[in-house]
């Protein structure tokens, strides 16, 4: 379910700079507010569904690396930006705070 509304979260904040780029600011805030509805629709249920299992900090490192991984497919496919190094070494950094906030 987070993957799902992270997939939403990522077409809500950056598929207007795409395909509405010649629209006025309110426009794409207004379809932006509408896709990110259907997030918080699958986004909300999906948290409490997962804190009686994860503590608070373990789900927001969850949804951080589930947000780079729709992230970069998303950039490199979607919006036709270069695959970087840097992505990977962001996914280091988040395999790090995986590593401390699961260590018991």
């Amino acid at each position: 379910m987070l993957a799902l509304s992270n997939v939403f979260m990522t077409f809500a904040w950056y598929a207007h700079l795409k395909n509405l780029k010649a629209a006025p600011w309110y426009i794409a805030v207004a379809v932006s507010w509408g896709i990110a509805f259907f997030e918080y629709l699958i986004q909300v249920p999906a948290n409490r569904i997962g804190y009686g299992t994860f503590s608070l900090g373990q789900l927001k490192i969850m949804q951080e690396v589930i947000t780079l991984a729709v992230f970069v497919p998303f950039a490199v496919y979607y919006m036709g930006q270069p695959l970087k190094l840097d992505y990977l070494w962001a996914g280091c950094c988040l395999a790090g705070a995986v590593f401390f906030i699961f260590r018991g």
